[in-house]
Formats: structure tokens, sequence, C-alpha cells
């Protein structure tokens, strides 16, 4: 089994791909401003085009799943009514134990319990603002932090204080 050290992002092709492009800017300016911000992009794995089958599309995002050791979900206005595929990238998700980051793209810190895909309403999983400290704060710690809630049998929606973005100076 290849080394897991992807970080896999779901998010509504159609209304906020901007948002991850953005990501991806963070990561290449990181690069060349010597800042934190980085993350192995899950999608440079292989390229699934939208015409391609379905069935085809799902293979290539399950092949990138299998490397991927984050699960960042891009939730805007309509992600919780995407089941095509963003319902089942949640799904897989879960099912493969994958650390889930829910990032709210209205700002909001905590569940968004009107955007938030069902599925994930109950699920272990940090719900966060979009903005690159805290994105990089939880793409670094989520997991362990995962750990230490798993050993104290604790569950459902987490998020970070307000402390916890003060420190961020966000």
């Amino acid at each position: 089994m290849a080394y897991k050290n992807r970080t896999y992002i779901a998010f509504d092709g159609d209304s906020d791909i901007r948002y991850y492009w953005l990501m991806k800017a963070w990561k290449h300016n990181s690069r060349d401003f010597f800042a934190d911000f980085n993350f192995y992009d899950a999608h440079d794995t292989n390229s699934a085009r939208d015409t391609s089958q379905e069935q085809s599309i799902k293979r290539q995002l399950s092949e990138r799943l299998d490397n991927s050791k984050l699960f960042i979900l891009l939730v805007g206005d309509s992600t919780r009514y995407l089941y095509k595929f963003v319902k089942w990238e949640i799904e897989q998700a879960i099912e493969r134990r994958i650390p889930i980051i829910v990032v709210n793209l209205n700002g909001k810190r905590q569940l968004d319990t009107d955007k938030c895909p069902p599925l994930l309403k109950d699920q272990t999983a940090i719900h966060i603002s979009f903005n690159q400290k805290v994105i990089e704060h939880a793409l670094n710690n989520w997991d362990s932090q995962l750990q230490n809630i798993k050993q104290q049998s604790k569950s459902g929606p987490f998020y970070y204080t307000d402390e916890v973005y003060k420190k961020l100076g966000l």
C-alpha cells in the first residue's frame, strides 16, 4: 500500500472552484515566501474529466482518496445538495476513516447547520472558516487532535475556540 500523504479537497466544482484555486495559490506562494502553508494535493494524482463516465470518474477519485491522509470539504451555498460526487466523496472519507476538515466558505467558525451536508452533521470532524492560517493550523494539527478525541471516546462536530483564532491572528 502506498504511503498516504495527500490532502483530498472536495468542493462544488461549478460554484466553489475559485476557493480551491486560492488554496493552491497559497501553497505556491508559501514556497516563494517561506510561509508554512503546504499540502500534498490528491488532485495531482490523476485527472478525472467532467466528460468521463460517472464510474470512471469515481475510480479516479477513489485512487486519490487511497493516497489521502486528510479530507477537506469546502462548504459553499450549494454543497449540501450535491449528491452525485460530493456526497459520495464524503461517504468514502468516512468509510476510509480519513480525518475530515470542513471549511465554511461563508466565514462561520463552527458547524453551519444550514449549509453543511447532513451526512457530516454528526460525524467527528473539525469545522472551520475559510482562511489560510486556520486551514494551515487544521492541516498540521487535526489528525493528532482527532486521535486524542478518539482516545477520550468523544465524537461529533468540533471547532476551534475563539482563542485559537486569536492566537492565529484572526
